[in-house]
């Protein structure tokens, strides 16, 4: 018997970094899934593989053994994982063995939500397979516990999306808001290649943040204003506007010092092929951005994107969070 899931990627429409500090941010969940196939197995051991990372583990008795691919890597890829896995077994009652099989259509490091996408499928299936029941909220929590391991201190805006799918409104103290979208927000993804990490990132603006608090004070204010406005545009299906808040809100990050020359040069190239806004996503320093542009400007918008040295897709919000694919 086996069981797969799926769990989508996301983009941060408006409002990452100011996130961190109060601020709400939209999120959409898009189009493109991580998958997770899981099979018991006759002994306790736990194997995962990732077909696209080309990694594979073996934990026996909680000992970690490198089956191929670099050590470095599988042990970081892998923990936020076995996390996931441990908090299902915990609510089944004892431990058995399992084979787990990643493929994931996700780009990695990107800003995109690869690792949440990744232990939502694996959450789900997992619990599947073991008749364990879980509601989404409890896929939302072991999530986020698996994402400590990744990002430290993480939001939540991932597990969440990943979880529940569409557009959501977060703020740190009220939590998430389905945010009822009937448009179609086309989007093209443009991927720099340059890997970064989110945590360095946060702490470049949080550095900034303590030198100058009276400079920086008054764009946290905009980038909230940013938001509140981004919400009425979504509600009466208003792109031109949208993408002059993207605008607004990359000029924004532009100023905290989390773009680089990978986004501007995709940004810039998106924008002057007709793209409505284009605005970093994520935590920036590399990783990608994303272009709004009316359908029949997305493949003037994302050529030039390729032009320019990035590597882009168009995506779709979906509403269709972490789901069972068959069983």
């Amino acid at each position: 018997m086996e069981v797969v899931a799926s769990a989508p990627a996301k983009v941060i429409l408006f409002g990452e970094h100011f996130v961190v500090y109060g601020e709400p941010a939209i999120v959409l969940a898009i189009d493109k899934r991580a998958y997770a196939k899981v099979q018991l197995r006759q002994d306790k051991k736990l194997q995962m593989s990732s077909k696209n990372l080309k990694l594979t583990v073996c934990y026996e008795n909680d000992v970690l053994k490198i089956r191929n691919g670099n050590e470095k890597e599988a042990k970081f890829k892998f923990k936020p994982v076995k996390v996931a896995v441990d908090k299902v077994f915990e609510k089944y009652g004892q431990y058995v063995g399992l084979d787990i099989e990643i493929e994931s259509n996700v780009p990695v490091a990107a800003g995109l939500g690869s690792s949440a996408a990744v232990a939502a499928s694996v959450t789900a299936a997992v619990s599947a397979l073991l008749n364990v029941e879980m509601s989404k909220e409890d896929v939302f929590r072991i999530t986020y516990e698996a994402e400590k391991v990744v990002h430290g201190t993480p939001s939540g805006i991932d597990p969440a999306i990943s979880t529940f799918g569409g557009a959501l409104l977060f703020q740190k103290d009220t939590g998430f808001q389905s945010l009822d979208v009937k448009m179609k927000i086309p989007l093209v993804v443009g991927d720099t290649g340059v890997i970064r990490t989110t945590r360095f990132q946060v702490e470049k603006v949080r550095n900034l943040k303590k030198r100058y608090p009276q400079l920086v004070k008054p764009i946290f204010l905009a980038a909230r204003e940013i938001v509140l406005r981004a919400v009425e545009a979504l509600k009466e299906n208003d792109l031109e506007t949208l993408g002059e808040l993207m605008n607004i809100n990359h000029a924004l990050l532009y100023g905290l010092g989390v773009s680089d020359e990978s986004l501007e040069w995709l940004i810039n190239a998106a924008r002057k092929a007709g793209a409505l806004g284009a605005k970093l996503t994520g935590a920036g320093g590399g990783g990608c951005m994303i272009a709004l542009a009316r359908n029949q400007e997305l493949e003037k918008v994302l050529e030039a994107i390729q032009s320019a040295g990035g590597t882009p897709f168009i995506a779709r919000k979906t509403d269709e969070g972490v789901k069972i694919e068959r069983k």
